[in-house]
């Protein structure tokens, strides 16, 4: 199963070490784990913590076992990064197909990914959310900006402020693959 919601991206892959510092070496449940997250990382509310706590596991930086959650034993790297997102979020696989076929003058947006998976966005989103669109086109911005991040985009502009254009970046162009 793919993860849906796709936190802020953070400066630096150093930030991110932040979060996942925030989960304990020893198991806890959701809500201790949620907690931390929100007291060491600033975070707004328990939703958000929650959010960012789903994504560390989708990376592979935090592991669900029998008694909580733990930090797992990796380095948030680039390629750890890029493995996590290609295999675990939303939307990822075609959002990395587009890339491989951007050029300057038909870069991805976080519109033109919407596009492209207008179609797959579960019904129930649709119904719960009078502003679907919208969020969903939030989603594929924050999408591309972590795959700037890691350099598997790259902002056409130079840098990755929302509704950036984006063509492949370097870790993709070299082999990346795309799902």
């Amino acid at each position: 199963m793919r993860l849906k919601r796709v936190p802020e991206p953070p400066v630096d892959l150093d930030a991110l070490d932040t979060y996942q510092r925030a989960v304990p070496l020893v198991p806890g449940d959701t809500d201790d784990c949620c907690a931390r997250l929100r007291d060491r990382c600033g975070l707004a509310d328990r939703r958000a913590a929650n959010d960012w706590l789903a994504f560390l596991r989708t990376l592979g930086l935090v592991r669900e076992t029998p008694r909580g959650f733990v930090r797992a034993d990796v380095d948030p790297t680039a390629e750890v990064v890029r493995r996590g997102l290609r295999d675990g979020i939303v939307h990822a696989p075609t959002a990395l197909e587009l890339l491989r076929e951007a050029t300057p003058t038909t870069p991805v947006t976080p519109e033109s990914l919407f596009a492209a998976t207008r179609a797959d966005v579960p019904r129930h989103d649709r119904a719960r959310d009078p502003s679907w669109e919208q969020t969903w086109v939030d989603r594929a911005d924050r999408l591309l900006r972590w795959f700037s991040l890691v350099d598997l985009a790259t902002p056409i502009d130079g840098t990755a402020t929302e509704s950036s254009a984006y063509v492949a970046g370097d870790a993709l162009e070299s082999g990346g693959s795309p799902a």
